[in-house]
């Protein structure tokens, strides 16, 4: 499955760029630079964009910043390959696929956000003292192959001396965001499960949280804003103004509180109640998952690639070189 889905995405993102060009985007009529941003997923995982958003910081870095969730790393990746969205927001290991398929006009990763999986184990029957070894032989409701959160799942267990194609019954039928509905109808024992479904289920009973990801997998470099190398190219000034307005989200988070962060954020989450999105935040904060700085490092790229190398989906490694640049990041964070 993992093989066709790789092929899958290679096939699309030579279509596409067959068919599209890159172009400067307009300035709006109020004297900002219009940039739309698609994101792989609305979550409370991402607090320092959403900062950066709702401080204003876009706009005082002259940016006018459009906001589409893509639900979905593919569709991510579409909308930037043919000019839908000016950069997006997903797990780096989409270009790594991209790149690796052929595509001239690739995708180049400029500030990394998170350095910890956001996603937690949730389990149908607390457990005080869990133990990675307690899944043998169980269900769990996984994600989808060649995707960030599954493979982190399984370079946990392979970490853990566990095989995840023979130890377990991983299920990866279940469509993103959709897996927490499933739990709760009674499908397996465990799930894995992102915020705010994770704490969801804790709160409704049908669940409980025995493990972070996060903490379990190490620093890894979860997800990152990219764009085409010739948007970058034609854009230096507003990547650099996007990512002045990222880190000044970046900086806030690092001086502030958990319950302070929600505040700022609640507009984003209108349906989570501030003290359920006050104890998420917390949960991502404790665990370290922000970076200080959005530099996107060699050895995170390295790791990623190990872990992509491990999920059988990336035969030949690519160099960091040409699918990250830190000229941004760097200048961002005043290094």
């Amino acid at each position: 499955m993992k093989k066709k889905y790789f092929v899958m995405m290679l096939a699309l993102c030579v279509l596409v760029l067959s068919m599209v060009g890159c172009t400067k985007k307009p300035t709006s009529g109020n004297g900002l630079t219009a940039v739309t941003l698609n994101e792989v997923a609305h979550s409370i995982f991402y607090a320092p964009m959403y900062v950066a958003i709702e401080e204003g910081y876009f706009e005082e870095e002259g940016i006018g910043l459009t906001l589409v969730t893509g639900f979905g790393a593919d569709k991510t990746m579409t909308a930037v390959l043919t000019g839908e969205a000016d950069i997006g927001f997903m797990g780096s290991e989409s270009t790594i696929y991209t790149y690796v398929g052929g595509t001239k006009d690739y995708v180049v990763n400029f500030a990394q956000l998170t350095q910890r999986a956001g996603n937690f184990l949730v389990s149908r029957e607390p457990i005080e003292d869990f133990k990675w070894d307690m899944l043998i032989g169980e269900e769990i409701l996984g994600g989808r192959a060649g995707g960030m959160p599954q493979m982190v799942f399984e370079y946990i267990l392979k970490k853990n001396h566990i095989n995840p194609a023979t130890d377990v019954k991983i299920d990866q039928s279940i469509d993103f965001g959709s897996t927490a509905a499933a739990f709760s109808s009674g499908q397996a024992m465990f799930t894995v499960e992102f915020e705010p479904h994770a704490t969801a289920l804790e709160l409704k009973g049908d669940g409980y949280v025995v493990a972070s990801l996060g903490e379990d997998s190490g620093y890894v470099p979860y997800t990152a804003f990219s764009a085409k190398k010739s948007y970058i190219d034609a854009n230096p000034d507003v990547i650099q103004s996007f990512t002045n307005a990222l880190q000044k989200g970046m900086d806030y988070v690092k001086a502030h509180s958990p319950e302070e962060i929600a505040k700022v954020i609640a507009p984003q989450f209108e349906e989570t109640d501030l003290k359920t999105l006050t104890t998420i935040v917390a949960r991502y904060y404790n665990q370290d998952t922000w970076k200080d700085n959005l530099i996107f490092e060699e050895d995170a790229f390295t790791l990623l690639q190990n872990i992509l190398e491990e999920s059988k989906v990336l035969e030949k490694r690519v160099p960091y070189e040409d699918l990250v640049t830190t000229v941004f990041a760097k200048e961002a964070a005043g290094k």
